[in-house]
């Protein structure tokens, strides 16, 4: 379960929520057809977010739906979403796979840290009190609350239960359930990104049998539509015999008892789990769901690796698989199913800003403290013979594909922001933004880019010595560890390690299985990683709060993976928190794009504004999709094929 308004993709998930962290080895891999560059040198805009109006953000009345900015598409008792087919018909069987790297499940809880909960629990079985629209940037549509009351100061919100919803026991969903959902998901026993996530909620208090209201501390838009997303389970879930319940983290087998469309049907082994659908959804006619959740049966069935994930696939035994890597999907996603029609080869575009993927140096290692150094990683990086395939674009931005990407020279907001710690910056910031060094601008390929690295290693002071590594005068040599569980990474860093040999630098690539991976994350116990940025519609404050911010960088178990302590990303995070209007927030992220980039603090990648999948050809579609979606992993958004297709009529399969 995500927030509305924060990052939609997510490949490796720890927990929920904040806690749901990215990488892996699906993440360095992905790629798609990208939206070119704008003429001013920032990624290109999507119009949906550069149109946006303003409004107020808050009435203080009771409504059907709330937007950030604007006033939202759809009135109250609006019949059904545009990108779904209301009347399509009920029936049939999904198989899907595992969408990440966990390959079997032990627990049914997605909201502690430990151990794996199954592929599907939260896309399918818990609901929260409002969902985010697929075809608006910042609007939020009541789901178990049929009426959202925002302060004018942002100070509060309220919700008003829908009378008609239900658990899957039967048992109508009070606000006595919410405040209990809260408690658990805030308790130290949850995952720790949650209770950062949460942390701007002061106090909750139960109104009346079916209204509950939440005071913010931090009266932000994020924290509007964080609380909005909070994902509700009833009272009863972990409860002994006597009523009391276990525990939050001792809440491990027993099947959540939830509002969805979905109860676990049968679990076998940690390998297959399957979903059967209620004919007794509370919302099944309600326009937040109508055309939705078709399938009667969804099976996930867990493969340890891609291959033979792929294999099971082009065998039948399950229907959909998302791509992300460009070499599999030019090579593998072919052959007589292919060229017969009997499976369906396609790319989804959508309005989604991509967050930087990149490799994160762990500030914490002295290695990384000069910016030279930092920088001479990013010149040895040949990602042009990376993008040997022609699939991919170099990202140059944290907020790519959307109009919160730095462009041009920092405008007046942007100043204002930045001039106060113009001493503590690189003086690159206040010029125009980053761009990523390439190798295909010279008939010398990338051996310009390996002199400048050079000069900038000797500035900082190192010198090689005798073992062909570079070291200074303090005796700091330049060789780090590059931790990946990825299958590819050797493929994929072979020429990058050869050019930084040449400078006296010694990458050396460590593979470790997941759970390793996993734990070293937690603990900041590695010195180079690759970590995929996720999807949005509106950037997300506390996203950033807790992967850039000072106070999350000593936090066990949190998202600041590189590292950063910056007064003054502090400040311009804070700035994002506190911004009330479109032109404030885009000043904001301009200006944090701007630091983050010119630090160096990561070497970036690439990003994709399209997923990949092939598909058996069984399944109808809706007319529209929406301009912000998933394909199969766990998001607010609308994960489009698994929630809104059909079987098509007498499709066998």
């Amino acid at each position: 379960m995500r927030f509305p308004f924060s990052a939609g993709r997510r490949r490796l998930t720890f927990g929920a929520g904040a806690a749901a962290l990215l990488g892996g080895p699906r993440a360095m891999a992905a790629g798609a057809a990208l939206p070119s560059n704008g003429p001013d040198g920032g990624a290109a805009p999507a119009a949906p977010l550069d149109v946006a109006p303003q409004a107020a953000l808050g009435t203080g009345a009771w409504a059907h739906a709330w937007a950030a900015f604007g006033e939202p598409k759809y009135p109250r008792g609006y019949d059904h979403f545009e990108w779904v087919e209301p009347t399509a018909p009920k029936g049939g069987t999904l198989y899907l796979s595992n969408p990440d790297r966990r390959t079997s499940f032990d627990k049914y809880n997605p909201f502690t840290i430990r151990g794996s909960a199954p592929a599907g629990v939260s896309i399918f079985m818990f609901e929260s009190l409002a969902l985010p629209s697929a075809d608006e940037p910042s609007t939020i549509y009541g789901l178990l609350a049929e009426s959202i009351r925002v302060a004018p100061d942002l100070s509060s919100v309220a919700f008003r239960l829908h009378p008609q919803a239900r658990f899957l026991d039967g048992d109508p969903v009070l606000a006595a359930d919410v405040k209990h959902s809260f408690d658990l998901l805030t308790s130290k026993y949850a995952a720790p990104g949650l209770q950062i996530a949460f942390g701007g909620v002061r106090a909750v208090t139960i109104e009346d049998e079916r209204t509950i209201r939440f005071e913010l501390k931090d009266r932000t838009i994020d924290n509007v539509g964080t609380v909005a997303g909070l994902p509700v389970f009833s009272r009863k879930w972990g409860a002994g015999p006597d009523g009391k319940v276990k525990r939050f983290d001792e809440i491990v087998t027993e099947f959540p008892i939830t509002t969805g469309p979905y109860r676990i049907g049968r679990a076998e082994s940690g390998r297959r789990i399957e979903f059967e659908r209620r004919d007794d959804y509370w919302a099944k006619d309600l326009g937040a769901r109508k055309g939705q959740y078709n399938f009667d049966r969804i099976v996930y069935r867990y493969y340890k690796d891609g291959a033979v994930s792929m294999e099971a696939f082009k065998a039948g035994e399950f229907d959909i698989i998302q791509e992300y890597s460009a070499r599999r999907w030019v090579r593998q996603h072919e052959g007589r199913k292919w060229r017969e029609g009997l499976i369906r080869k396609e790319v989804f575009e959508t309005g989604m800003g991509q967050g930087m993927q990149a490799y994160l140096m762990n500030l914490r290692r002295p290695i990384w403290r000069d910016r030279r150094v930092r920088e001479s990683l990013d010149l040895a990086y040949d990602f042009e013979w990376i993008n040997r395939y022609h699939v991919y674009k170099r990202t140059n931005s944290l907020f790519a594909n959307s109009p919160f990407a730095a462009r041009g020279l920092p405008g007046p907001g942007e100043l204002k922001l930045l001039e106060p710690w113009r001493e503590q910056l690189p003086p690159a910031v206040f010029g125009p933004p980053y761009q990523p060094p390439r190798t295909d601008e010279s008939k010398y390929g990338v051996r310009d880019n390996l002199r400048r690295a050079r000069d900038l290693l000797a500035a900082a002071g190192f010198t090689l010595g005798a073992d062909g590594v570079l070291k200074n005068a303090e005796g700091l040599r330049l060789e780090f560890e590059y931790m990946s569980p990825e299958d590819g990474a050797d493929r994929t860093t072979v020429v990058w390690r050869k050019n930084l040999e040449k400078l006296g630098i010694r990458m050396r690539l460590r593979r470790v299985d997941f759970a390793l991976y996993r734990k070293r994350l937690e603990v900041y116990d590695y010195d180079f990683i690759a970590i995929a940025g996720g999807d949005f519609t509106l950037p997300s404050p506390i996203d950033y709060i807790t992967s850039l911010g000072s106070k999350a960088a000593d936090e066990p178990g949190g998202n600041n993976f590189r590292g950063v302590k910056s007064p003054a990303v502090d400040a311009l995070l804070q700035a994002m928190d506190r911004a009330r209007t479109l032109e404030a927030l885009q000043d904001a992220c301009r200006a944090l794009d701007r630091v983050v980039t010119h630090e160096h603090w990561q070497v970036p990648d690439l990003y994709s504004s399209s997923f990949r999948a092939s598909y058996w050809d069984r399944f109808a579609k809706p007319a529209r999709k929406p301009l912000y979606y998933a394909i199969d992993t766990v998001s607010s958004l609308p994960d489009w094929p698994i929630t809104t297709w059909w079987v098509k009529p007498g499709s066998v399969r």
